[in-house]
């Protein structure tokens, strides 16, 4: 074992990282003050190498099998293998993860990349999984749903106007069309809660090192899908004016930190999204500060629907330009010391 490396603790079960279940706080807590004690774990404050875990959507709605949007991968337990990996990983290193910062997906049922917000000449709504293209909403084949308006303060004409914006604003930028989700990552819902297994995770890491997690919601906003927790994927409307900001807090925070280890799901959306504007950010501030990124490779898996869509090629290429650009391609298994950049 490394010398900077700790064992993992024994309540730590990894056959119930698939499972959902009740993190008893309590017990925990005590286990990790006397976990901290055993191994000297010094507090965060004292860290002369600042270190942030950022973990994207490790959620159950993604992450645990039969629930909205599993990421199952090309493998099919592709969440549960990342996590059972990120679980250990994190008991690990405990003594060196200065700050642990997890993405929370938020959601409501009437948004943009939900069934309800759009209907076809018949009254119907389109099928999850579907993709919206400008020439679509130009052709008719999907238009605003009149009846969602009076909800979102907004007039039926708005949200014909927005709806054509939106998609078109996507294409010019890149990015993927319009994507028909289905309803997931729900506010109030047990599919919004963090993976028990992580939760506990982070939960012990907090005590032992009296560190507050920094939990970071994004997605909440009706008129714009957020797969990065640093940016909307649209920030403004038709007229140009703004209907949703970056997240220069976070932005600020993490490029305040030595190193940033990112993990999560899934590989190919909301994790590669959210590494994609921080490269952005760095590139505007300084190309160098691309070598504090770590990525962990083993504990994110790309959406993967059986003859539907298979993500993988995008994503491997979204992390190969990553790893151009400077940042580096890690696993959970690697001794942190090793890595380049990298002094504990």
């Amino acid at each position: 074992m490394p010398r900077n490396e700790l064992p993992i603790p024994p309540h730590y079960d990894p056959g119930k990282v698939g499972h959902v279940w009740r993190v008893p706080y309590h017990e925990r807590a005590i286990d990790a003050n006397n976990w901290a004690k055993r191994h000297q774990i010094q507090t965060s404050t004292e860290d002369k190498f600042k270190i942030c875990l950022l973990i994207v959507d490790v959620q159950n709605t993604f992450c645990i099998p039969d629930f909205e949007l599993y990421v199952g991968g090309r493998s099919g337990t592709a969440a549960v293998d990342d996590n059972r990996r990120l679980s250990e990983f994190i008991y690990r290193n405990l003594n060196v993860i200065t700050q642990i910062c997890p993405t929370m997906d938020t959601h409501q049922a009437i948004q943009i990349f939900h069934s309800i917000f759009l209907i076809n000449e018949t009254g119907d709504h389109p099928d999850p999984y579907t993709l919206i293209s400008t020439e679509d909403i130009e052709k008719g084949v999907w238009k605003f749903n009149p009846k969602v308006a009076q909800s979102l303060n907004i007039d039926e004409a708005y949200g014909q106007t927005f709806l054509s914006h939106y998609t078109r604003t996507l294409q010019d930028g890149g990015k993927y069309d319009l994507t028909i989700w289905p309803y997931h990552a729900m506010l109030g819902g047990i599919g919004h809660a963090l993976v028990s297994a992580v939760e506990e995770a982070v939960f012990f890491h907090g005590i032992a090192r009296y560190c507050m997690t920094d939990f970071q919601v994004k997605g909440n906003n009706p008129f714009t899908e957020n797969y990065s927790v640093l940016k909307p994927e649209v920030m403004n409307d038709a007229d140009g004016d703004q209907i949703a900001d970056k997240n220069t807090g976070l932005i600020k925070k993490l490029l305040e930190f030595d190193a940033v280890i990112i993990a999560g799901q899934a590989k190919s959306h909301c994790v590669a999204w959210t590494i994609d504007d921080m490269l952005s950010e760095i590139r505007a501030s300084d190309d160098r500060l691309a070598e504090r990124v770590y990525l962990l490779e083993d504990c994110t898996s790309p959406v993967v629907i059986p003859d539907v869509v298979d993500y993988t090629l995008q994503a491997d290429a979204a992390f190969k330009r990553f790893s151009d650009a400077g940042m580096h391609l890690c696993r959970s298994t690697d001794d942190l010391e090793s890595l380049p950049g990298i002094s504990l």
